[in-house]
């Protein structure tokens, strides 16, 4: 089985779980404080994935890392995933965590990168423009990147809407090209 479809499988338990207990919110920020864990330190994610370091040590050090940080539901979700071998999925526990919430929740997901910081301003036009274009509540992540030239290029699901200044390029150079071919076969 894949390491998404496990993932998948414990996110969606433990939100039941969650969901059950009325605990979703206090879930959601026990899980980004782990997420930012994961994202700092390289040596967190080296620790979760070593198979040399067993069980119980883990579930000792996860317990010393986090307990007064987090809720003991949030611990014990740790315990089972180390108990089972599985503690290398968190990271990908944790983002479909977010994703079914953001999915039960009617909330789409939109990625907006850009070659450099965009303002507040610039942020909330394009938050609005896909709020109008979706229909419903988005969760934005901004991100820069020195790849995209000028613009902006949108990941909404599937679905990537491509504002950046090559794409406008590309675009023109695909409409010379056919008036150029169309003007050639009239004459």
């Amino acid at each position: 089985m894949s390491n998404l479809r496990i993932a998948r499988r414990y996110a969606e338990a433990v939100m039941d779980l969650a969901a059950e207990r009325d605990q979703m919110d206090r879930l959601g920020r026990d899980l980004e404080l782990l997420q930012q864990a994961i994202k700092e330190s390289r040596e967190f994610v080296a620790f979760l994935k070593s198979p040399v370091i067993s069980k119980e040590k883990k579930q000792a050090v996860l317990a010393e890392l986090f307990r007064s940080r987090v809720s003991d539901e949030t611990i014990s979700f740790l315990n089972l995933l180390t108990a089972k071998s599985r503690e290398d999925v968190l990271p990908e526990t944790i983002e479909e965590f977010f994703r079914l919430r953001d999915e039960r929740q009617g909330i789409v997901g939109v990625e907006v990168r850009a070659a450099s910081e965009l303002t507040p301003d610039q942020r909330q036009g394009i938050q609005r423009r896909f709020e109008a274009i979706t229909q419903k509540k988005i969760r934005i992540a901004f991100v820069a990147d020195a790849r995209v030239c000028g613009g902006f290029v949108a990941k909404v699901g599937d679905t990537v809407y491509d504002g950046s200044v090559r794409r406008q390029l590309e675009l023109l150079r695909e409409r010379f090209v056919e008036e150029i071919g169309s003007s050639r076969s009239v004459n």
